[in-house]
């Protein structure tokens, strides 16, 4: 049994029927940080399906789990939520492993192998999946560093074959963005719907009045503390400008990042893991987000121009379809320092207004109308 002996009843919600009401469902997800825009995509689109079971491999110490009712695989309980590298051929075999009664629909959130798992056969279990992105570890090292972990070498075409050959059952998928598309067509040879993915720009554009009113003194990077993500770039960036930096997040390079930002020709401050409401008020007191990655989507430059702070980050991925160019921010086609500098001094002829309107297209709500649609409608 991989993760309980025996589902408790569902209880449905006194009122509205809810969504996929009177069916057996399970929402599953892959692993479940403390913080990130995948995390939050899944709560959201678990929300939708309030009598759902939630099923994740494993969730960080700091994560409410009985609060948002996660259920962990046995993988909870091993070394292995350490080293997602050494992690990772094992997953497809946990999201095989149900041998409970079959549910009548899984939704899946994947970044990973998600989208594999069984809950009963195809014939009986309708399989939706929303993608961040196929397995970027396996599919696209080039684009993220973490992999091209050499323990991740010799099996790379191993689990590529597994990812395409156990998820045949999926019966309709839906991404985060035009690139995740097609990769999807590409790895995969299955066609899927854009979906963007629930960003609470309300949250963000509605800043007490003091945070809205202070100077925008400085540069931002936020994000997790990773190799793929340019933080140095970014502190190179702030000391040709001129501008002190403050990188928000946390993760496995705070050590080195500290080194560097004490080196730097820029004044460096780093804030570990600031509360929600503090990320908020760095995004307004910031004069740019720097944002020199190729993320698949990117749910923090979408909170910046929420609080109407202009985007300079690299042309690709998700911000061709988050930032316009020369109206929300400036989208850079190197990595060199200079050209995010000179980004910088473009950026006081953005208008806050338009930049903070752009954000709307991402809201919490457009998302649960599309999403909703699209799940009743391929759910049978």
């Amino acid at each position: 049994m991989t993760f309980v002996e025996n589902l408790d009843p569902v209880v449905e919600p006194v009122g509205h029927p809810p969504l996929l009401a009177g069916r057996s469902v399970a929402v599953v997800h892959e692993w479940f940080g403390a913080t990130g825009g995948a995390e939050s995509t899944f709560l959201v689109l678990a929300d939708l399906v309030p009598h759902a079971h939630r099923f994740v491999l494993w969730a960080d110490r700091d994560v409410p789990v009985e609060q948002l009712r996660l259920r962990q695989s046995w993988m909870a309980r091993t070394p292995l939520t350490r080293s997602k590298a050494v992690a990772l051929p094992l997953m497809p075999l946990v999201w095989r492993g149900w041998d409970g009664d079959p549910l009548d629909v899984v939704i899946s959130s994947s970044h990973a192998f998600a989208h594999t798992a069984r809950f009963g056969p195809p014939e009986r279990t309708r399989h939706l999946s929303y993608v961040h992105s196929p397995a970027r570890y396996v599919w696209s090292p080039s684009l993220d560093s973490r992999g091209r972990n050499p323990l991740l070498s010799l099996p790379r075409r191993a689990l590529q074959a597994a990812d395409v050959r156990l998820s045949r059952h999926v019966h309709a998928y839906a991404v985060n963005s035009r690139e995740v598309q097609r990769r999807v067509e590409r790895f995969w040879g299955r066609d899927a719907v854009v979906i963007h993915p629930p960003v609470d720009v309300d949250y963000f554009a509605a800043a007490p009045r003091e945070q809205r009113a202070q100077p925008r003194d400085y540069l931002l990077g936020v994000g997790r503390w990773v190799p793929y993500k340019n933080f140095d770039l970014m502190m190179a960036a702030a000391a040709e400008a001129g501008l002190p930096l403050i990188i928000a997040g946390s993760g496995p390079e705070e050590a080195r990042l500290r080194r560097a930002a004490e080196r730097s020709r820029a004044q460096v401050t780093l804030e570990r893991r600031p509360t929600r409401e503090r990320l908020r008020e760095l995004y307004w007191g910031a004069r740019a987000l720097l944002f020199p990655a190729h993320e698949d989507f990117g749910i923090v430059p979408v909170e910046a121009q929420a609080c109407g702070t202009p985007v300079i980050g690299l042309r690709g991925g998700g911000l061709l379809e988050t930032v316009r160019d020369g109206e929300t921010g400036h989208l850079v086609d190197s990595l060199a320092p200079a050209a995010y500098a000179a980004a910088v001094r473009r950026v006081a002829e953005l208008p806050v207004e338009r930049i903070m309107d752009n954000a709307e297209r991402f809201s919490r709500q457009r998302f649960a109308a599309r999403m909703t649609e699209w799940i009743a409608r391929e759910s049978g």
